[in-house]
């Protein structure tokens, strides 16, 4: 009990010691509590004073923290520095005469351009967000104003009566005032899987005090219902429940790390190890070159601000806001940004069959006794086991008690019997039982009724029912049993089997224990057709090169059968019994080989998963319900639909409002989309900027001055990271969408020697030209003005180059003839070029210390342009012959 040892000192174990050993009168009495629940103003007024039912958060996303994030960058912090620096240098240091604040005044305004652009991004980002979780909320059953009401989870407040149904978690630490059978998994507390049950009349056992975590009629926080009902009062909330104060170091949605974050924090790594080489190396050259070593400093430190792509995090996160925006448009609705990539890398998909590749619509198709009629009496049992069991009433249940509405007389029937216990399903026994008295003809005699999967259920029968007759369940029985149900399997339809037990044990002691030696009754047999759109999303999905996998509870035929109808490799099927025994690397050829795994517990879906993932697959995984929560959150990216249970919807990273496979394959172009522009950013930035830096060291060793002062140097770089920013809004050729892309920075330092060095031979070229005849032929040997134009002649050059960058390698084809990028795209490049071209004919010449330089210059800049396109492209397709991709 790792956790009680973690929290003991944090909890207030007092507090609830007392909740439990209370009686329920004081209890209510100490919260300022009724049975009837608060008012709307009482739970307003007390929601104002203790604040929403919300896990305080290490980190807020208030509007200060985005403006400090916004101002405190790279960029921002070297922009301060060489502010300072400048008034210094430029104001203090110099005569009244010579005193310009021009260079300080142009940083501090570049400071508040960025961190402007950024806070702003920022803004918007976090709204959309809240915008989108908006769409799919946990809600609540609360007892407001004298009347049940679903409500947020986050308006629950101290007092409230919470009413609980399977399924549920439990949305604060809560005294239970009724508890019906009432099933409870605690695993996200102390890491028990098995169900624990609660009882409302039961406080702490004598000498056990201190297992406060083991009340059994305190809920806490976290807990999920697996079965049965209960009542409570709430006596803790948001950061004051026991799960509350965990989520004080381990936070309580502790997003998992995808290989987008794994992504990022390696190309932070090389930026790290580059800027640690690079920057000193140019500070040494220029200082020993130039004889200023101040100089060489600030010009080092521009040059490592130019080596980062200081708006990487702007990018990612609009690009990311951007895809969800978009896929909430169809329908998909993004609760965890950073997921969004692993959704388009995924290339399995793992779901099960009911209401993905079916319509969700069970049907009863046969109540047959053994004889394979038609009875009543079938149908009245199963309408006993459906209608009295309080655990998830899942589409079988729901379709008993429709049938049984249709065809019996359900109102005499609930009068003749009242419900006395029950045992919840779980999959481990596949099945469950209720306990009914029957108060008119038998006397209050004790009835259990069970209904299961067949095998399970044939191990618990020793007797069946057949023409009025009980006779022994021998093996030759069974094997007929069996026989008949795969001739059912086998036309589509999922049979459970019915028995049941005449049983005189008093009320309150009915266990698993009970279900023995009962009674075979008949058969249900029941129809989910398959979706028509689920072959033809089946098709699109395989085309994207997604493999789906179904993970499922049901039998090897229904299975089979309903494969077959949706286009599925049926060859080959296997169940948990065939996985178990299996070594590691048996297990993960059977994984890779089969499409159909069934009749398997929660523990095998997440450990099938495990399997796929060690094999290097990113696995997406569709579940609705309890039992698909363990491998949801297993799962590189976990998708439910907004008609799950709590527990799915808490544990998935995206919600479909439809559940169809359609409408998730769209989701996942979406998000390709999004990593085919984020690698577009991360890619053509890098190798520019590599290409800059290594201009810059052969400038710095054969130049007898700077190639570029440090603030022109700046300048360019946000000129260029601000044309960056229409990158998220670009197309994506078709042919990227088709196949799942994964993050991977092994190959990026060969991007960047690639590509990189294709520009500093223009680069190159340009210095040649602008050093031996551009600059003498317009400076008449002033040393000043040759310089001033030097640097004016690169910084057209090399901003153009890098705008145009962005066209060539955006897509393997010819750049403007063969691929466009989006119009937003190219207006912000070609505007933040033509601004540039522009600033050193307008009023910021003499502060930027640019030079004059004639119209006909950017001829030549067009001209060299040009070439570089045609090089690049030439480059482009020596680096495929070697690579399957560019971006």
């Amino acid at each position: 009990m790792l956790f009680k040892k973690a929290t003991t000192a944090k909890v207030n174990v007092k507090l609830v010691k007392e909740i439990a050993r209370g009686k329920r009168t004081e209890v209510l009495a100490k919260l300022h509590a009724s049975e009837e629940g608060l008012t709307s103003v009482e739970a307003d007024r007390r929601k104002e004073e203790f604040g929403p039912n919300e896990i305080a958060k290490t980190s807020n996303d208030s509007k200060l923290r985005f403006l400090a994030e916004a101002f405190i960058t790279p960029f921002t912090i070297v922009l301060l520095i060489l502010a300072v620096l400048s008034f210094f240098t430029n104001y203090v240091f110099e005569p009244a005469s010579s005193k310009d604040l021009s260079t300080v005044i142009i940083m501090v305004v570049m400071v508040l351009i960025s961190g402007i652009t950024s806070f702003i991004q920022n803004v918007r980002t976090s709204d959309a967000v809240n915008s989108l979780l908006g769409m799919v909320s946990v809600t609540t059953n609360i007892r407001r104003d004298g009347k049940d009401q679903e409500l947020p989870t986050k308006d629950v407040v101290v007092g409230d009566i919470i009413n609980l149904a399977a399924g549920d978690m439990v949305p604060a630490d809560m005294r239970l005032l009724q508890s019906k059978d009432l099933f409870c998994s605690s695993s996200s507390l102390n890491g028990e899987s098995n169900p624990v049950e609660k009882i409302a009349t039961q406080g702490p056992r004598i000498g056990h005090e201190d297992e406060y975590l083991d009340y059994p009629n305190v809920l806490y926080e976290g807990t999920t219902i697996v079965s049965g009902a209960g009542k409570g009062v709430v006596f803790a909330t948001g950061s004051d429940t026991v799960f509350g104060k965990l989520a004080a170091d381990l936070s309580k949605n502790k997003v998992k790390e995808t290989s987008f974050d794994v992504g990022i924090k390696e190309i932070s790594k090389l930026l790290l190890t580059m800027t640690a080489i690079i920057a000193p190396l140019v500070f040494i050259i220029n200082g020993m070159t130039k004889g200023n070593w101040l100089e060489a400093l600030i010009f080092a430190i521009a040059t490592a601000v130019g080596l980062t792509p200081e708006m990487l995090p702007v990018i990612v996160t609009s690009n990311l806001v951007k895809g969800s925006v978009e896929m909430s448009k169809h329908g998909t609705i993004v609760k965890k940004m950073n997921s969004i990539q692993n959704f388009g890398a995924a290339d399995i998909l793992c779901t099960d069959k009911t209401g993905t590749l079916t319509q969700d619509r069970v049907v009863l198709e046969r109540h047959y006794d053994l004889d394979l009629h038609e009875t009543k009496q079938v149908l009245e049992l199963s309408y006993l086991n459906a209608y009295y069991q309080t655990g998830m009433k899942d589409l079988i249940d729901k379709a008993v008690i429709e049938a049984a509405g249709d065809e019996l007389d359900v109102n005499e029937i609930q009068r003749d019997y009242n419900k006395i216990d029950e045992i919840p399903f779980d999959f481990k026994r596949r099945r469950m039982s209720v306990v009914v008295a029957n108060s008119d003809q038998k006397h209050g005699e004790h009835l259990l009724v069970t209904k299961g999967a067949a095998e399970e259920m044939l191990q618990v029968c020793t007797k069946l029912e057949t023409k009025g007759m009980i006779l022994p369940l021998t093996e030759d029985r069974k094997a007929k049993i069996l026989q008949r149900i795969d001739e059912m399997n086998n036309d589509g339809m999922r049979v459970l089997l019915l028995a049941y037990k005449k049983h005189p044990a008093p009320v309150g002691e009915f266990s698993v224990d009970d279900e023995t030696d009962l009674t075979l009754s008949g058969y249900l047999a029941f129809l989910d057709p398959p979706k028509e759109s689920a072959k033809k999303a089946l098709t699109n999905l395989a085309a994207d090169g997604i493999k789906v996998k179904i993970l499922t509870g049901d039998n090897e035929a229904v299975t089979r059968a309903v494969g077959l109808q949706v286009g599925l490799n049926v060859d080959r099927a296997y169940s948990s019994n065939d996985l178990e025994g299996k070594t590691t690397d048996e297990l993960k050829q059977m994984v890779e080989e089969c499409d159909i795994f069934v009749k398997l517990t929660p523990e095998w879906k997440t450990r099938i998963i495990k399997l796929l993932q060690e094999n290097g697959h990113t696995v997406g995984y569709m579940g609705d319900g309890i039992n698909d929560a363990p491998a949801m959150k297993t799962a590189d990216v976990s998708i439910s639909v907004d008609t799950a249970v709590d527990i799915a919807k808490e544990s998935a990273d995206i919600i479909l409002l439809h559940k169809d496979l359609g409408v998730l394959e769209k989701g996942v172009r979406i998000g390709r989309k999004v990593f085919a522009n984020t690698m577009k950013y991360i890619k053509i930035t890098l190798s520019s900027n590599f290409g800059n830096i290594l201009s810059i060291l052969i400038a710095s060793t054969f130049l007898p001055f700077l190639p570029m002062l440090p603030l022109q140097l700046l300048i360019l770089d946000l000129l260029y990271g601000t044309s960056c920013l229409a990158i998220p809004f670009d197309n994506v050729d078709e042919e990227y969408l088709r196949q799942p892309r994964s993050w991977s920075t092994k190959k990026l330092p060969k991007f960047m020697f690639y590509f990189g060095p294709t520009s500093s031979v223009f680069d190159v070229i340009t210095f040649a030209l602008l050093y031996f005849i551009v600059c003498p032929s317009l400076a008449h040997g002033n040393q000043a003005l040759f310089i001033a134009i030097f640097h004016t002649g690169w910084f057209i050059e090399s901003l153009w180059t890098q705008e145009m960058v962005i066209h060539a390698l955006r897509d393997p084809k010819m750049p403007f003839l063969r691929q466009r990028a989006a119009w937003s795209v190219i207006a912000a490049t070609f505007g933040a070029g033509i601004i540039g071209t522009l600033l050193p004919f307008s009023w910021l010449t003499k502060a930027l210390k640019f030079g004059p330089m004639p119209l006909e210059y950017t001829f030549l800049v067009f001209g060299l342009l040009i070439c570089y396109l045609l090089l690049t492209s030439l480059v482009k397709h020596w680096y495929l012959q070697h690579e399957q991709y560019l971006i």
